[in-house]
This record gives C-alpha cells, structure tokens and sequence, in this order.
C-alpha cells in the first residue's frame, strides 16, 4: 500500500500526505487532487454531507441545509437554501436539468435549474434518499422515487397531478436507491431489492450478509456499472448481480427478470463507496486499526483500491491511503464515493474534505518514470506521444536523460543519445559539444554529430580533429573518412596533417589520411603519388573515379607490381586511354609482367595482339608453359616455323608434335609420339584426328614388335581399322598382354555393330511399311465430282447427253477415258498429262467412272 501525495495544485488546493512515502517500484494506477477555491470557504464554516456527480458540475449538500452547484475546478455557481438540517440526497436527471433534493425534517424538492416547474412536500419523518427518473425532464410523467420509512413513487399523471405510490415498506428505513433506466435498486435494514418500472414487477431480494453491523453506521453502496450490472457492497462484502431475462418457459407466475450473482466476496476494511472503472471496481475504504501503545482501535486513513473481481475473490490492483482532513473524527457513513462516466473521475467525500482521483495519464506516466530516473523509458513514452507532448517536453526528458547519464560516466550512451534528443536544434548541439570537451569526451560525442543538411558551424568539427590529431591516428582517420569534406576548412586540416608527418615522415595512417584530404580536395595528383607509395588499395578506384590514366602512363610497372591483376583488368578495360603499343613499351623491360599482361589481351581477343603473338611464343616458353599448347591451337597468326625452333629448342615434345602436325609432318609428330613419348594412347588418338590410312599403317608397323602397343591397338582399332589386318600381322608366339580380352572386346565390338545394322534395318522397314500402307489408303478414298459440271473435264467437250466414261486423277484432274492416250512403257498405268507436264509427277490411283 502506497501513501499518496498531491502531484501539482494547478486547480485545487495542494493535497498532501503527513506520513512519509513509502519508496515503491510500482506506478500508481491513479493521481488526487483536492477541490479547493469555492469548497474551501463552504467545508470552513459547514460540512459536507452528500453530493452528486455531473458531467457539467457538481451539486453539493451540507451539514447545514444548504445544496451547492459547483463547477468542476469548485467554484460556486448556484445556492439553494433547502433546510436548516442536513442534506440527506441529491439527485440529478442524465440532462443536469433537474435536481431531486431530501433532508432530514422530511423535506423533499424537485426543482428544475432551468424551468419554474418543480416538486415540494413536507414529510413527517426524515428521509434519507431521493432518485429521479434518468429521464426525468423528457419524460411526461416527471417520475422519482424517496425513501424514509418507506419507498414511495411519484410520477405526475393526465391532469397534471402528483400520484403517489408505495413500492416497498415494512423493513426498516430506506437507506440508498439507484435508478439506472427502468431499474431502481434500493437498500433497507433487511438487504437489497430491485424493481422493474417497465413490468411494474420486483425482481429480487439480495438479503445482507453481516446483519451484525448497524445499518445506519454501515451504510449499503449501491451503483450501476451498465443497464443490467449492479453493484452491492455492504460492510466487507461485494457482491456483483447481473440482471437477465428469464426464458418463457419458465416464467408462470415469476417475473420476467431475474437476478445471477456472478461474483461474492470479502474484503479487508468496511466499504464506503464503490465505483466501476472498466472490468475493474474502484472501492472507497473505512479502516480500522489496532494501537500498538493501547489495546484499542482507532480510525485510519481511508483506502481508496483498484480491485479486479473474480467469482469468489478479488485481486487488488492498487491501493492507495488518503490524508484527508479529519479522517481521525469520520466514521464510515461520513464518507462517499461519487464518480463521473465521461472522464473517469472519482469524488471522496467527507464532512471536512472532497478529493478528486483521476486515471493518470501518458504525462503522468513519464513523471513517474522521471521521478523514478527512468529516462529511457520516459523519452520512448514521450516519443510514442508525441502529437499530445510538446517538442520543447520531450527535449527537457532528454536532456535531463542525457545529463543524467553524463553524471553517471557512461559518456558514449549520452552522446548517442544526443541525436536523438538534440535534433535540428544546432545551438543545443553546440553547448553539448564544448560540455563534453570541458569533460574531456570530445571523442565520445564525435561520431553522433550532425553531417547531413542540417550542420553545426565549421570551428566544431576542426575543434573535435585536433583533439583526435593529438591523441588517436587511427580515430582521426576513421573522421575523415566517414565526415564529408564540406564540414571543415580542408586546407587547414591538410596543413596540420603535414606538420604532424614531419615529425613521423612514415606514419602510414597519416599518409594514407593525408591522400584523401588532397582528393576531397581534388589534387588528385598528389593523392595518387601516395597511394602508390603506400601501394594502397584505393589506388584504382581512385584512377577510375576521376579519370587519372593520363597520369598513369609511367606508373604502370609500379601498378603491375602492387597488383597484377587489377592493374591488367583496368588496362585492358581502358584500351582507348592506354593503348597496348604503349603498355608493351613500358613494360619492355620487365617480360614476365609483360606475359601477364598479353596473356590476358589474347583470352579477351584472339587478333587484337596478333602483331606480338611472335614475341609471346618465347614468353609463354619462359614464363607459362601450361599455356603455351592453348596459345599454340588458338592462335592464327604466330609464326610456325619460330614456334617450332623455340619448342625444338626447349625440347617440348607436345608442342612440338602438334607444330609438325599443323605443319603437314604427321609422320614425323607420330614418330615423336611413339619414340619420345612412348604413349600408344596418344598416339591412337593422334591418328584417329587425321584419319590417315598411311598413319595407322605406321602405327601398326611401329607397334608389331611392342606387346603393350599391340594390346592398345586392339583395345582401341576396331571402328577405325579391321582388326584382322593387326592380328595376321602378330608374330606367332609372341606373349600378348590382356589377349584374350582385347579379343573378346574385338568380337563384342563387332557384335554390337552387327546387332545395330540390324536394328537400323528393321526401323527402316517398319517405316518403310508404315508410309505404303499410309499411301495405300489416302490412294483408295474417293473424290467428290460435280456430275452436274463440264468445266472439269480437262480433254474436249462432248454431248452431255451421251453416256461416257471420265478417268479421274487423284490431282482432282479430269479426261474422257476416249480422250487419254494408251498406257504406254507401263502397262495398266496411266498418267495425268498436265501435271506429267509440270513434271509435278503421275497422279496416282485412277478412278473410272461411267455415265
């Protein structure tokens, strides 16, 4: 339980708490204020003893008769002079129209705040509670009920009278009623009932739990939480009723409604005053507590909790204790929660005092967290609300963050969130910056500063330099490359650079720095001197970006050195800023860095080199023989007979055999394949390449006194040359390796060929077969004639009317059998003279027809 104290005094009187806080971790769930100005003057001379909530104001009635209409800061607006005895109720219609008032002579009025009609009666016994219809200044028959001894009904009739209605007496005084649409709920000395206006029926009879407790010093809180939720709460105990409508078939002669208690249970401390907040239930606390000095109790600070019901307990969300005036002198009945549906706000009243406790908002929420030094939090809050926060407010929670952390020493996490908080404010940024230098972190809050439009004035950036100058190459490095160069005088910072070179002429951060100062600075020259000195690696991207081959001209042999293969790509990627004539002269002198380089211009293009494939057939020898064979075979313009003398030289059989090859010497490039080589498998394939009858005579004539160049031939001849030829030339008893199996394959080579013509064969003649029988029956379909039609007799014309025969084409072309010439060299066959004409070829399948 936390002790609560009032968080500002902006429209009411400070409220204070006499004990000391207790130092919890948990955020209240709610904030108090008391209602001072007006309320004030009237609690000095009076005392409070009921009141009653509006959305527009409040109505407060007193010890002394008098009812008060106050706004809601507690200004005195309007005041009735009812009695010279206490307020017992006020009640006021949904609209704020009307205002129902009882006291305890027994006096009873209706008055209309804004019309002359009204209500006043006179009764012989106090009473203690009135309740207008919610509806009252709508509705025709201006209903309310009161209550003394017992619950009477008024409601005006036709004739514009009051009737009178009693509909409950007979166990005790009516002590509290509640009116929620055609509702009314009521409590007496026995326990709760409801009514139906609507049915005109009583609906239930919630009985009291403790029936030890004096009604009149305990009071029954009775609210609404919704048209059918009603909530009792009577010495400890809560109990939640929920009105339903009954099913029809079980209704004979009950009422149409019943009530479910769906939630019962105790409590700590004697209720006052209950009040829904959403799911949860606000409860107004009279405690009680034991004297440790005396054996006896006294009256405590009233509680005011936030408690979740569940069906046979309640958990406490939070609990608040009150210091309100005189808590020592009240007892229960003196105190009262009233509340207001629209804003959530809660009303204690007492007879001395009235606290007003409201949900704590988003700004609440980051005070507390201020308060509690959780800046963090507290910034995301404010952030989160931003369009109902001020930007100046999320700044102070910042910067009271940032110093915060300055405070504790975490210097890198207050720059960071120096970006966050500082914003576009540069004057902010500034004092932050000479703050940390004055704390010697310059350092810290370099890499957050503002570099993009918007940007503090030069002097701060070259300040922050110096300071990394003096102490850290490597940080001042990393700010000259991640800042733009825009941000400081260059030049001053490329003159300081060079005063600290002098001192450490070597220092590869500073030159490596001092370069791209020049090239911020576009004295590209300059940068690319460095950068070759230091054989960086920046060095081609930065001829590439401004364009400096000019300048690289007498610099390629340090290029290639640094990096061969970059340095090849970029110039051969830039032919028409370097041309190859000038490439090759510079690099003259250095012939393996030459091979590189026309190495990689003949892979990109066979003939752009082709005037220095002479002088590249000695370097591949020198520098790359793997690669000279390929160049060699792709090559078609590099002198045959040098290559031959450089490979004859250097004793490079390969090459050497495909040179004698490429020359026409097959022979001879055999002769070197068996003899140096001693390879019959190259040496076959060499002769299958040629397909030389001569050649693989050769090679058999070489190979018949070799049994393992024979078991190569016969493993390998067969599709190329008739084994026979081979075996007949074996001579008789020479030890063959793998004989038996050279010959097996020999006849299983030749078998597989047997067994594919055979296949081929087969394929040919089902197809073969497959298209005669096609044309065969396209041949036998019939033709479709015109017999009505002459004009498609391609002979003569003749008398129609004379039977005659017609022979027709399958070219659809017509004659008169009379009109064809005989047959001819093939006897019964007969062709179409127009197209034998066209050499289009025979009609085929002669139709006769008679007619």
């Amino acid at each position: 339980m936390a002790d609560v104290e009032e968080q500002g005094r902006t429209q009411s009187e400070e409220f204070t708490d006499e004990s000391e806080e207790e130092d919890s971790e948990e955020e209240p769930k709610l904030k108090y204020e008391r209602l001072s100005n007006g309320v004030t003057e009237i609690l000095q001379k009076d005392a409070a003893s009921c009141m009653t909530v509006h959305d527009k104001f409040l109505a407060l009635g007193t010890h002394f008769g008098k009812v008060f209409l106050l706004d809601i800061q507690g200004n005195v607006t309007q005041k009735f002079e009812i009695s010279s005895v206490k307020i017992n109720q006020i009640s006021l219609d949904e609209s704020g129209e009307h205002v129902g008032i009882c006291s305890e002579d027994g006096k009873v009025q209706v008055i209309g705040l804004y019309t002359r009609e009204g209500f006043h009666e006179n009764f012989d016994c106090p009473i203690k509670v009135v309740a207008l219809h919610p509806q009252f200044s709508r509705s025709n028959y201006k209903q309310f009920v009161t209550g003394g001894n017992k619950l009477l009904l008024y409601e005006r009739n036709w004739l514009n009278r009051w009737k009178t209605s009693v509909l409950h007496e007979g166990e005790g005084s009516i002590t509290n009623i509640q009116w929620r649409a055609n509702l009314i709920a009521w409590s007496n000395n026995v326990g709760v009932k409801i009514y139906d206006i609507g049915t005109k029926q009583r609906i239930t009879n919630v009985l009291r739990d403790n029936i030890s407790l004096r009604p009149d010093m305990y009071p029954c809180s009775l609210c609404w939480k919704d048209n059918c939720t009603l909530i009792v709460g009577w010495g400890t105990s809560i109990k939640i009723c929920v009105v339903k409508e009954r099913n029809p078939t079980e209704m004979r002669d009950l009422p149409s409604r019943y009530v479910e208690i769906v939630s019962a249970f105790e409590t700590e401390f004697f209720i006052s005053g209950l009040a829904p907040l959403a799911d949860q239930l606000v409860t107004l606390y009279f405690v009680k507590e034991n004297s440790d000095q005396m054996d006896e109790e006294f009256r405590a600070r009233p509680r005011l909790d936030i408690i979740q019901p569940l069906p046979e307990s309640c958990e406490e969300i939070s609990s608040d204790a009150l210091t309100v005036r005189n808590f020592q002198d009240n007892e229960c009945r003196d105190y009262r929660l009233e509340h207001s549906d629209g804003e959530s706000l809660f009303y204690m009243i007492s007879p001395k005092d009235i606290v007003v406790a409201k949900e704590r908002d988003q700004d609440d929420h980051i005070d507390w967290l201020l308060e509690k030094k959780k800046y963090e939090e507290a910034l995301m809050a404010a952030e989160i609300s931003f369009k109902n926060i001020k930007r100046h407010d999320v700044q102070k929670i910042g910067m009271a963050y940032i110093n915060h952390l300055v405070e504790k020493g975490d210097y890198d996490s207050a720059a960071r969130k120096c970006q966050k908080v500082l914003g576009k404010n540069m004057e902010l940024w500034e004092n932050e910056v000479y703050r940390f230098k004055t704390i010697g972190q310059l350092k810290a809050i370099s890499q957050y500063l503002p570099r993009g439009d918007l940007r503090l004035r030069p002097a701060i950036y070259e300040m922050i330099l110096h300071e990394f100058l003096k102490t850290d190459y490597e940080g001042f490095a990393t700010l000259i490359r991640e800042w733009p160069g825009e941000l400081y005088n260059n030049m001053a910072i490329v003159q300081t650079v060079t005063d600290h070179l002098r001192r450490d002429p070597t220092n590869r951060t500073l030159l490596t720095t001092l370069a791209e100062l020049y090239t911020y600075d576009q004295r590209y020259d300059r940068a690319l001197e460095i950068y070759l000195r230091l054989r960086h690696k920046d060095v081609y991207q930065l001829i590439h970006k401004h364009n400096l081959f000019s300048s690289i001209e007498d610099k390629i042999v340090l290029l290639m050195d640094f990096d061969k293969e970059k340095a090849v790509d970029m110039l051969l990627d830039n032919e028409d800023k370097i041309s190859t004539d000038r490439v090759v002269e510079e690099l003259a002198d250095r012939p393996e860095l030459l091979h590189v380089y026309l190495h990689k211009l003949f892979k990109r293009d066979h003939h752009k080199g082709q005037k220095y494939h002479g002088r590249q057939i000695v370097l591949y020898a020198e520098y790359d023989r793997p690669n000279l064979l390929p160049f060699l075979r792709d090559s078609t313009h590099c002198p045959l007979e040098k290559a031959l003398e450089v490979c004859q030289q250097r004793n490079f059989v390969e090459e050497t055999v495909f040179l004698l090859s490429r020359m026409g010497n097959c022979r001879r490039a055999l002769q070197m394949i068996m003899e140096e080589l001693e390879d019959v498998d190259k040496a076959i394939e060499f002769a299958k390449e040629q397909d030389d009858a001569e050649l693989w005579e050769d090679l058999i004539s070489y190979s018949i006194d070799k049994p393992p160049f024979i078991t190569g031939l016969l493993n390998n001849i067969g599709t190329h040359v008739d084994p026979i030829l081979l075996i007949y030339r074996i001579k008789e008893g020479m030890e063959i390796p793998n004989l038996r199996d050279s010959l097996v394959k020999i006849l299983q080579d030749y078998n597989l060929q047997i067994l594919l013509r055979e296949g081929c064969k087969k394929i040919l003649v089902a197809d073969s077969l497959s298209l005669l029988q096609k044309m065969h029956r396209t041949q036998m379909r019939g033709v479709r004639l015109d017999g009505g039609s002459t004009s498609f007799v391609f002979c003569c014309v003749s008398d129609m009317a004379k039977p005659f025969s017609v022979v027709v084409f399958h070219c659809r072309h017509m004659f008169h059998k009379e009109c064809l010439p005989s047959s001819g060299l093939l006897p019964g066959v007969q062709f179409c003279n127009i197209c034998s004409a066209k050499k289009r070829g025979p009609g085929s399948g002669i139709l006769e027809m008679n007619k």
